[in-house]
């Protein structure tokens, strides 16, 4: 398997973005009385998933960075959670949804606890490296696309 190259190419960060596309898309059908509060945060906190993933991923350079930004979108991942209760306790959500969405966050949980757990398999060098001192391959490029 060829290692991601970017966030995006990372499984976790691409079933975070779509759960979060599914979250939107449910919650279109709240009530209205529930847009500053149930939908607000339950779209604030299944965004923020993907985006705590994103923002891991700049930091792996840093194993420390890396892994609080992971757990932070742990626990962005179990307050969808809690949010998709309150949206079944309201009736808001079937059954069937549900345990959907709670099943892709169970998942989502799981993936991002084990990236806490190998976080060295992430992070490119050990704590402590001078990175002015290391020597750029041929083929890359000093230089973005964009």
């Amino acid at each position: 398997m060829e290692p991601a190259k970017s966030f995006r190419d990372l499984k976790v960060y691409q079933a975070s973005r779509e759960a979060a596309r599914s979250v939107f898309e449910y919650s279109k059908s709240f009530p209205r009385e529930e847009r500053y509060s149930l939908i607000d945060q339950i779209r604030r906190s299944s965004r923020a998933v993907k985006a705590m993933i994103a923002e891991a991923w700049a930091r792996r350079r840093y194993k420390a960075a890396f892994i609080n930004k992971i757990n932070e979108a742990l626990g962005e991942a179990y307050e969808t959670q809690s949010w998709l209760d309150d949206a079944f306790d309201g009736g808001y959500v079937s059954r069937e949804k549900f345990d959907e969405l709670d099943r892709r966050y169970d998942a989502i949980g799981g993936m991002l606890s084990r990236m806490i757990d190998r976080a060295d398999d992430f992070c490119k060098h050990a704590p402590g490296t001078d990175y002015r001192s290391l020597v750029r391959e041929e083929d890359e490029s000093p230089f973005t696309d964009h």
